[in-house]
């Protein structure tokens, strides 16, 4: 078995699990996988981001592609480059994770995450090129080696996407704080809110290539909760590393839910009739609350797998505009092709601005969100324990004690050997229990796939 994808890419601790080495390969195996005369190549602002950046972009030319080398700029400005330009791309980004990891997030041409099949094929290209399987095609010389070259003005055209959002309108009289991370945010954030005509404060703007998301960010918004009621702000968004996800603060310095943002916007659009099919896409972890709040509201709700990548295929087989995780990955379909923080922030500005109204009582409105309880048990195959008959059986034993007023959902984690045990109730102490609960008989189930044990 050799180096796989999770939910969004392949990552890895920097120089360690993802080594140049092991990136140039990838380049060289997604160049064959993916032909296609040039891809764009950014990153975000990890230490390690140049040194993987340039490996995946010597591993692309050596197989005779060219590289466009966009510089620091958020995963969704690189989506939406390659929708823009019709060329495939990468991004070098742990997303979230601290300085020491990184990753490899793949485009196809058009700015979409690559298909299942796609992933596939890449995933055995890059198996033969580790192997030096002879299979491989031979490496092309002279005219034939890709070249590389730089477009860092390419930002420009990303900020002017970000602000044609609003359709001409502005952000006049809102004031907001933002949290960017020591991200790729950082140098672009400020400057869209500055031309929609808000007024910015800035925080965690200043990247070392060691600091991104260090106690700053949508992972800590602690501190972003204090900064905004401390300047008498409005509103704090919250980016993560790459800027692909958001979280929001009101001004009493309480933080959103993704579930809750997207309550927000669900309603809004529904009432403009602006939501396609009146329909919104949700991922299994969304909370109960959000299901309830919808269908007051007469909303229908299209439930997927985890994976912004899973949202987006629910939303362009049925033809809708919004969806998103619980994380604040939100996805507003006519305008990208990814989760985007800086675009959920600006929407979010707009709206409240629209309905003159703060966040804190719009949100408090827009869901009554349950109790939920999220345990991580670590097995060594949690696929198999996840289908473990006594497992299955508590399952459904806790599924009956709860009724219509929670939730049970048992999966096994796409990027860690664990099982993860989420449980909704209507009291957070039932929750736990109940979560504690079926850990334990997923914990001895692990411990028995391990030994053998019937």
């Amino acid at each position: 078995m050799g180096v796989r994808f999770g939910t969004d890419g392949i990552r890895g601790v920097a120089n360690a699990e993802l080594g140049a080495e092991l990136v140039l390969a990838l380049g060289r195996a997604t160049a064959r996988a993916l032909p296609a005369q040039a891809f764009l190549v950014g990153r975000d602002t990890r230490q390690s981001g140049p040194l993987l950046q340039a490996a995946l972009s010597a591993g692309l030319a050596s197989e005779g592609a060219d590289v466009v080398d966009l510089g620091v700029l958020p995963t969704p400005g690189v989506a939406w480059l390659c929708a823009a330009r019709q060329l495939p791309g990468a991004v070098i980004s742990a997303s979230h994770n601290p300085f020491t990891d990184n990753g490899v997030k793949l485009f196809a041409t058009g700015g979409l995450k690559l298909p299942g099949t796609v992933e596939a094929a890449v995933e055995e290209e890059l198996d033969r090129v580790l192997a030096a399987d002879a299979r491989g095609p031979l490496a092309p010389t002279g005219r034939g080696v890709g070249r590389l070259w730089s477009d860092l003005d390419a930002v420009g055209g990303y900020v002017d996407h970000l602000v044609s959002a609003l359709e001409g309108r502005s952000l006049d009289g809102m004031s907001v704080v933002l949290d960017c991370a020591n991200g790729a945010a950082s140098a672009i954030a400020p400057v869209v809110f500055e031309r929609l005509g808000a007024q910015v404060d800035v925080i965690a703007a200043e990247p070392d290539g060691t600091n991104i998301n260090d106690g700053c960010g949508s992972t800590y918004p602690q501190r972003l909760c204090a900064e905004v009621r401390a300047r008498g702000a409005a509103v704090g968004l919250a980016f993560d590393g790459d800027a692909d996800r958001l979280v929001a603060v009101d001004h009493s310095g309480h933080a959103t839910t993704g579930d809750e943002l997207l309550a927000l916007f669900a309603a809004d659009l529904s009432a403009r009739g602006r939501l396609a099919g009146n329909t919104v896409v949700v991922t299994v972890m969304s909370n109960l609350g959000f299901r309830l709040a919808m269908a007051e509201k007469g909303i229908a709700v299209r439930e997927t797998p985890v994976g912004d990548r899973s949202v987006l295929e629910a939303l362009d087989a049925d033809g809708l505009t919004l969806g998103g995780e619980q994380s604040g990955h939100l996805v507003f379909r006519e305008v990208a092709t990814t989760g985007d923080g800086i675009l959920t922030g600006v929407l979010l500005l707009d709206l409240l601005k629209r309905v003159g109204r703060p966040l804190a009582e719009l949100a408090s409105e827009a869901m009554n969100r349950l109790p939920q309880v999220l345990l991580n048990v670590r097995a060594a195959d949690p696929g198999q324990v996840v289908e473990n008959d006594a497992v299955q059986a508590e399952v459904a034993e806790v599924t009956a004690e709860l009724g219509d007023g929670g939730r049970v959902l048992l999966r096994a984690s796409g990027t860690e050997p664990l099982v993860r045990v989420m449980v909704e109730a209507a009291h957070e102490d039932v929750a736990y229990e109940l979560a504690r609960r079926l850990g334990a008989v997923v914990e001895r189930a692990g411990a028995d796939v391990v030994s053998g044990a019937p």
